[in-house]
């Protein structure tokens, strides 16, 4: 019998419950967009690309104002000392009013020694002009100039004052009507916002491609891989990448996962036909057992003492045997009972468990170095049972040594000795057989279920089982070493 291999673990399960998947629940689950994420890495990197050129914007309008004044002073300066410079001032007043005029001013003044002479008048303007001083560096300032200027009447003038360059003086004023400068500040804002889209469009593409290269492209190989493994979990899924970065690192424990849950897969359709094998004998398998018990009371008045000796033992595995078909469907499902804690002698417990797992004086014997009259407090059949799964796995190890073979004859083959004492939280019980030790491979997943070290004659259960029962008590069991020289297994019991 096989387990579904084509469904998740959900559908697995739905499955088994009788409820059938619709045939389109992997296009219901699977992503509208495919290429969503892309799309908002662009625009994403294009408004970016924008806020970046707006705040460089605002200084590259300031220092195109600033730049526009300045040339107005330099052209106002270069006329007012050509004019100055002919003798007796041979130019008219006409045609000096004509070359202050070229750079774009109607008034020019200049102090000098704190006397302050005005070269060219400025005509009746219908509101005060406004003042900047280009020798005072306010950034501030400087930032919403462009802005005033922008959003200014059409009769605005500014008058604007800075130190000359080309002549004496203290400082040089200009008063320069704002009209043309707005137009060409605009023209300006204009042709700036074009080369930044532009610039925005090609970064953005640049970008893109470059993310889809190294990041969208991986990732679409990897959601590939998480909708194929969706679709059937037992396929073999793509080899990841070699790359060394996060991407890589990604492919690669995904990779790891989807192993473990086919392993995890593999281990439960396992466990559910072992459970409906389990399910099917379990009627059958009680009659008998009901059978052997009313046998066993008919031998309980046999007068033979050998009869009278191996009853007791009968009726505890045929008793054990009963409970465990009542409370196992199968390993997946099963419901231990809770532990039935009682006060319970170790040595005679230990001593009925070694008959059960076939130690005797003649093969593999038992060596028991318990104090007298060590008391734990545990339930016994569960007990019995963990111990019972202990000595026969030792005992079977012994037995499957091959450098034992040989031995006289009566000589025993090994020993496992059982070992017991108490501490704080309540006892340790080791188990501690001379058999050749477990192989390495096997050793990191002991406690797993179906892994097994015995053979044929192993279901890899037995340990697993084990643990569970320790852990119901609120202790643990757990290997404590393996060598050439033997195993030790420690049981801890609280108090």
């Amino acid at each position: 019998m096989t387990a579904p291999t084509d469904r998740t673990p959900q559908a697995l399960d739905r499955v088994r419950a009788g409820v059938r998947l619709p045939e389109d629940w992997r296009e219901r689950v699977r992503p509208q967009a495919p290429d969503g994420l892309s799309s908002r890495l662009f625009l994403l990197t294009v408004l970016f690309t924008l806020v970046v050129g707006a705040l460089i914007l605002g200084p590259n309008a300031a220092s195109f104002h600033e730049r526009w004044l300045l040339d107005r002073l330099q052209a106002a300066e270069l006329a007012s000392v050509g004019v100055e410079a002919l003798p007796y001032n041979a130019v008219d007043d006409a045609t000096a009013d004509q070359l202050l005029r070229i750079g774009g001013v109607s008034a020019v003044a200049i102090s000098d020694q704190g006397v302050m002479r005005q070269l060219l008048r400025a005509p009746n303007l219908p509101r005060t002009p406004d003042f900047i001083d280009l020798r005072r560096k306010n950034s501030g300032a400087r930032l919403v100039d462009p802005i005033r200027t922008l959003f200014a009447p059409e009769d605005r003038s500014i008058r604007v004052r800075a130190a000359p360059r080309y002549r004496s003086g203290d400082f040089i004023d200009v008063v320069a009507p704002a009209e043309p400068l707005k137009q060409e500040l605009q023209a300006f804002l204009l042709n700036s916002l074009l080369v930044s889209l532009l610039i925005s469009a090609v970064a953005g593409g640049l970008l893109y491609a470059g993310l889809a290269v190294l990041v969208l492209r991986p990732l679409r190989r990897v959601t590939r891989s998480i909708e194929g493994f969706a679709a059937d979990p037992q396929a073999p899924g793509p080899v990841p990448s070699d790359r060394h970065d996060e991407i890589g690192r990604v492919e690669r424990e995904l990779a790891r996962m989807q192993e473990e849950v086919r392993l995890s897969l593999r281990s439960r359709s396992r466990l559910v036909a072992l459970g409906e094998a389990v399910a099917k004998i379990n009627h059958d398998l009680r009659n008998m057992l009901t059978s052997a018990q009313i046998a066993s009371d008919r031998l309980a008045d046999s007068a033979d003492p050998q009869v009278a000796k191996a009853l007791p033992r009968l009726e505890r595995a045929l008793g054990r045997a009963a409970a465990l078909t009542r409370n196992v469907l199968d390993y997946g499902k099963s419901e231990e009972p809770e532990p039935v804690l009682d006060r319970i002698a170790l040595a005679p417990a230990v001593t009925a468990a070694a008959e059960d797992a076939g130690l005797e004086p003649a093969g593999v014997r038992l060596v028991k170095v318990i104090p007298t009259g060590f008391i734990v407090q545990a339930d016994g059949d569960q007990l019995h049972r963990i111990l019972v799964n202990l000595m026969r796995n030792a005992r079977q190890a012994i037995e499957g040594d091959t450098t034992r073979i040989g031995r006289p004859e009566g000589a025993a083959r090994g020993s496992v000795r059982v070992e017991a004492e108490a501490d704080g939280a309540g006892c340790i019980i080791r188990v501690v057989d001379d058999g050749p030790g477990i192989p390495p491979r096997l050793s990191e997943r002991l406690f797993e279920p179906f892994v097994s070290g015995a053979g044929a004659d192993g279901t890899g259960l037995g340990l697993t089982i084990s643990r569970e029962l320790a852990a119901a008590h609120g202790g643990e069991l757990r290997l404590v070493e393996t060598g050439p020289t033997g195993t030790t297994f420690a049981l801890r019991l609280p108090g």
